[in-house]
């Protein structure tokens, strides 16, 4: 079985990943910076 890395960093991820929509799809990221960065890139790329 493959290990969970973070969307942002490929940081393993543990029980505490937080979830993040971008866009329509839902991913997981391994702290409050990481689903801040994937919400920053989200908006730049969309407008």
């Amino acid at each position: 079985m493959s290990e969970k890395t973070c969307a942002a960093c490929d940081y393993p991820l543990d029980d505490n990943a937080i979830q993040v929509t971008i866009g329509h799809r839902v991913v997981e990221v391994c702290c409050q910076e990481c689903a801040d960065k994937l919400r920053e890139a989200q908006a730049k790329a969309s407008g």
